[in-house]
């Protein structure tokens, strides 16, 4: 089920009318269990039961750790919850990458062996709520947060279906507290939520699924397509991947908060970030913040040598890449932001004089390498294998193909349309002014902007890029 969906649309109504007629606490949460259970079932209910070994494996581990002060026990619990949430993952996500990637490295060797992929079916969100589960065994295993003795709102926390199947990846200690606090409509921000769903609706379904089609067809073939072609092309993967799934976060965080839920933040703007750090503070802020805190500060972080420092965080973006997809492109794709982030570190570390012009002049220049940067490595993420990426990277960058297509060049000035909103939205020119106008003149413009917006949807509904992760 997608947000974009008109079914959506009247599941919601039925979930948000019967949880707020309800006026217990207790029996709302039952409620949002159900829906979300129902909300996810409707993708494929078999894999509803991997959900409920998720939980009822972290809850268990949760209680058992709580329960106890000996570090064996409590090892043995982490151990537990770490090999069921990453045997499940691993198996679902990754079996046939590690067996094909095993038997092409024999191969090489000289040693080739017979071996069979399963017809294995990624479940939708597999990749978000395991990471979820494991960060709070993790935190109560650390001792720095409470073990949920209620197992009702242990199973909530995980299958919470705003942001179940594509995130943000919600930590424990910013949710559970927000179950024991009963919720009251009145607190309700609706012109808040309202609007930033909208937002969100018109970047998923009037943006990134329209420009889908341009993507997908230079992507198809791009050695087929002249090397401006592949600029189109690449340019307009960076705005779809980023209007798809902060669209996807805009509706997530929209919909929680009508429910009186608060999700984290995930994008800020990370277009205009002014080095690789910035941008990687601004994408995927929950990502990070876990890759940071469950990965790369266990690793060493930045104790030690700068040499260990630099090689803790290319195996956190190795690994980030490798969580996105099982495939060596999201590897490479880690390995180029990985290096970027490397190389950052140098730089900042340099003893540079730098004038006052200097100063106003290269947060800009930043900005645009930058960006450039990070659109050369959508290539790997987006391109179907690694010689289609080749073939990419070599219009990008070396403006040089021997392809005869052209993609019409008039796509540019979308593009530049698309910035320049953007660009106003980033220095909040449109910020609040919803808030200044009286109700009628809101729900009139809210009704027809919906209404407008709705002109301009894809003819078929699309899956959100980051299902598949």
């Amino acid at each position: 089920m997608l947000f974009t969906e008109f079914r959506f649309f009247w599941f919601f109504a039925i979930v948000f009318l019967v949880y707020w007629l309800m006026q217990r606490n207790s029996h709302r949460k039952i409620w949002l269990l159900i829906c979300s259970y129902i909300f996810y079932g409707a993708w494929d209910w078999r894999f509803l039961s991997l959900i409920w070994i998720s939980t009822v494996i972290d809850y268990i581990s949760g209680v058992k750790l709580a329960a106890t002060d000996d570090k064996n026990s409590r090892t043995k619990w982490l151990i537990v919850s770490l090999c069921a949430n990453l045997g499940l993952l691993g198996f679902f996500k990754y079996f046939n990458f590690f067996v094909g990637s095993a038997a092409d490295f024999l191969a090489f060797l000289g040693l080739p062996m017979q071996y069979q992929t399963l017809k294995i079916i990624l479940p939708a969100g597999i990749s978000f709520y395991t990471f979820q589960t494991m960060s709070y065994t993790i935190d109560v295993y650390r001792g720095k947060l409470e073990a949920v003795k209620n197992f009702r709102d242990f199973a909530l926390f995980v299958s919470f279906f705003p942001q179940l199947v594509a995130g943000p990846i919600v930590r424990a200690a910013d949710f559970l507290p927000q179950l024991t606090t009963p919720k009251i409509l009145a607190k309700v921000n609706f012109r808040d939520c309202l609007v930033l769903f909208l937002v969100g609706f018109i970047k998923k379904a009037c943006v990134s699924d329209r420009i889908s089609v341009i993507v997908d067809q230079y992507f198809a073939a791009p050695d087929t397509y002249t090397a401006s072609s592949a600029w189109v092309g690449v340019l307009f993967y960076a705005v779809q991947i980023y209007c798809d799934f902060s669209g996807y976060t805009d509706m997530a965080i929209a919909t929680a908060g009508l429910l009186g839920y608060e999700l984290c933040v995930n994008f800020d703007f990370p277009y205009f970030a002014t080095n690789i750090s910035e941008f990687w503070r601004r994408w995927h802020m929950s990502l990070s913040t876990w890759l940071r805190d469950y990965l790369y500060i266990p690793l060493g972080g930045n104790r030690g040598s700068k040499l260990f420092a630099y090689r803790n965080l290319m195996l956190t973006m190795l690994l980030g890449g490798l969580w996105h997809g099982a495939g060596w492109n999201f590897v490479i794709w880690g390995g180029l932001h990985g290096g970027a982030l490397v190389l950052h570190r140098v730089w900042s570390n340099l003893k540079l004089v730098r004038s006052w012009a200097s100063a106003q002049i290269l947060p800009f220049i930043g900005a645009i390498l930058t960006f450039y940067w990070v659109c050369l490595a959508w290539i790997f993420f987006r391109a179907r294998d690694f010689h289609s990426a080749i073939s990419t990277l070599q219009s990008f960058v070396f403006f040089h193909s021997n392809g005869t297509n052209q993609l019409d060049l008039n796509l540019l000035w979308v593009f530049a349309f698309f910035a320049l909103i953007h660009f106003a939205t980033y220095r909040r020119l449109f910020h609040n002014w919803w808030h200044r106008i009286p109700g009628w003149s809101f729900a009139a413009f809210y009704g027809f902007a919906f209404s407008l917006a709705l002109l301009f949807i894809a003819p078929n509904y699309a899956p959100f890029i980051y299902f598949q992760f």
